[in-house]
């Protein structure tokens, strides 16, 4: 009987299957599709223009938003229900960062409007659509995550995995278009700085796909289109962003969660003071290299290189910084004897995934520029520090990525459950009782975090009378014949706290560090600052356009790392 309802429930898992496993297959030939597409457009090919391709990212986001308004108004009528979460999935700092994101891309639509108003002459109106449908897509897309983020649907899921893929790959599309069309501004700038450190032999002729007319207003038309590519950075993050967090939510479809309370992590800046000043003066530093970079390059041959010199020697200082931080972290992790938590956690498995998969882009293009170097027979001297800064590189994304995978999978460090024990002991008999916390304390985990706010030797004191019971009887017999064990243990466990806060304030300062540091990392490339453009090298050794097609296609994913490192290091130094 057992075995026929367990082949019974067997089998009641092969329809969910069978729909997680044609949902994604729609998703990927809908992402195919719109990619396809969007090549079709880049390279002018016959009966493609741009208006098509608007027209099916217009329709995708049409279908996504009649999703999520029928998903958010059932949720409505079935609020008294009691729904299951993933407590892992949806944290608030990244809601927030996604908020900050749409914020600035609502900015880039209502500048895309403008830009359309001025040159409505000569536009198709599909790109007067497309901002204004885009800007309705990212308000109600930005509500429904932080609403609904975190559930684990189980009814209608067959319906709902094609809804949330489909809302995973529309966002994926949106982010290559960003891409795409903020690769294109770029090219043409790299080839005019090319031209000024002495590539003339350079002949191709990029096109910007700019409008066949005149604007009807100079000024307005001017700031629209040089702020717009100032802003694509914020829209790329934002959209990659979405589709992890609806990846996510697609993954936990049908799952079935433990019940069990999820201690609180809140981000505090005590103890990590020391690696919040070095990050900052980091910050502020790369944020200075990268205005005067845009300034100096292209100017003339010597600014050019000048600007290349100074930011290959910041980045290699910056790097090895962080190459010794990680290290002295993964040494503190060896010390340590915590087991890892195996258990399922599909938020946990995707931010790994694309640590290790979006750090191959950077390891491609620093690859590429050590090969150069060797292979190259004319050597400029700015790009000797191309060959440190390429191989700290590779190795600062190495250390990187086992510290963040190894610290997003440590289980959390729990009290000593003797002590936790002894502790309601004492309650129970009355002695130090504003002392002693409550049993929902203890049981929710802050009974330990008390324990590390006490001072050493009170602490002590409180264990000694705990373990000895708080009778009259038993404290003249413990003053008597335990006092040399009373001080052995006050010692003992002096040490062990303290040499634990040491470690967790080290831990702490390193994530906050490493935090800071990939922040910087990301505004160079996501500005403009590009060296892998810039330094001519590598066109020479493989062809202009070979490297220019690897460079926009690693590029991103480099962008990317930063953004998603450094919101895995703010996870870390939470839970740390």
């Amino acid at each position: 009987m057992e075995k026929a309802a367990g082949s019974l429930s067997a089998g009641g898992s092969y329809p969910q299957k069978n729909a997680e496993i044609l949902s994604s297959q729609y998703g990927i030939n809908l992402f195919l599709a719109g990619l396809l597409l969007t090549f079709a457009w880049a390279v002018h090919a016959v009966g493609i223009s741009k208006s098509h391709l608007l027209s099916y990212l217009i329709t995708l986001m049409l279908v996504q938003l009649l999703w999520m308004l029928w998903y958010l108004c059932r949720s409505c009528t079935q609020r008294r229900l009691i729904r299951d979460k993933d407590t892992h999935a949806g944290a608030r700092w990244l809601k927030c960062g996604i908020t900050l994101f749409a914020v600035i891309t609502l900015i880039l639509d209502s500048f895309k409007i403008g830009y359309y108003v001025d040159f409505s002459n000569c536009l198709s109106p599909t790109e007067g659509i497309f901002p204004v449908t885009h800007a309705a897509h990212t308000i109600l897309q930005v509500y429904f995550l932080w609403c609904h983020a975190k559930d684990i649907i189980q009814s209608f899921k067959t319906l709902e995995r094609f809804g949330v893929i489909h809302s995973v790959f529309t966002n994926l599309l949106l982010w290559t278009n960003g891409v795409l069309t903020e690769s294109k501004h770029q090219l043409n700038e790299h080839k005019e700085r090319l031209i000024t450190l002495g590539f003339g032999n350079i002949t191709i002729v990029l096109d910007d796909h700019a409008p066949q007319c005149n604007c009807t207003t100079t000024t307005p038309c001017s700031i629209f289109s040089q702020g717009i590519y100032y802003l694509y950075p914020f829209n790329i993050e934002y959209h990659i962003l979405a589709s992890t967090m609806l990846y996510v939510l697609w993954k936990n479809i049908g799952r079935e969660v433990e019940h069990h309370q999820q201690p609180k992590t809140p981000f505090k800046f005590h103890g990590i003071t020391v690696g919040m000043i070095f990050g900052l003066i980091v910050l502020t530093s790369t944020i200075a290299i990268v205005v005067v970079y845009l300034i100096q390059i292209g100017g003339s041959k010597i600014k050019s290189e000048l600007a290349l010199t100074m930011f290959y020697l910041h980045a290699i200082f910056v790097l090895a910084l962080m190459c010794t931080a990680g290290v002295v972290a993964l040494l503190i992790y060896r010390l340590e004897d915590r087991s890892l938590d195996n258990s399922k956690n599909p938020a946990r498995k995707l931010d790994a995934e694309l640590l290790v998969g979006t750090a191959a882009g950077s390891w491609l293009l620093s690859w590429g520029s050590i090969l150069a170097i060797i292979c190259a027979q004319a050597h400029p001297k700015y790009t000797w520090y191309n060959l440190p800064y390429s191989i700290l590189v590779i190795i600062e994304k190495y250390i990187q990525n086992l510290f963040i995978i190894e610290s997003i999978h440590r289980e959390q460090e729990k009290a000593n459950d003797d002590v936790k024990t002894l502790r309601i002991v004492t309650v129970s008999r009355g002695s130090t009782l504003s002392l002693s916390p409550s049993y929902k304390e203890i049981y929710n985990g802050r009974a330990s975090q008390d324990i590390g706010e006490l001072p050493c030797l009170f602490r002590g004191s409180i264990y000694a009378r705990e373990r000895d019971g708080g009778g009259g009887d038993n404290e003249e017999t413990s003053q008597r014949d335990g006092s040399g064990i009373q001080s052995a243990s006050e010692f003992s466990l002096c040490s062990q706290s303290s040499v634990a806060d040491n470690k967790r304030r080290i831990l702490k300062n390193i994530a906050a560090f490493l935090f800071l540091c990939n922040l910087s990392l990301w505004i160079p490339p996501a500005f403009g600052c590009r060296p892998e453009y810039d330094n001519g090298l590598e066109e020479i050794v493989f062809g202009f356009e070979p490297w220019i097609i690897v460079v926009n296609l690693a590029m991103p994913f480099s962008i990317f790392y930063r953004m998603h490192s450094a919101a895995s290091l703010f996870e870390v130094n939470c839970k740390t």
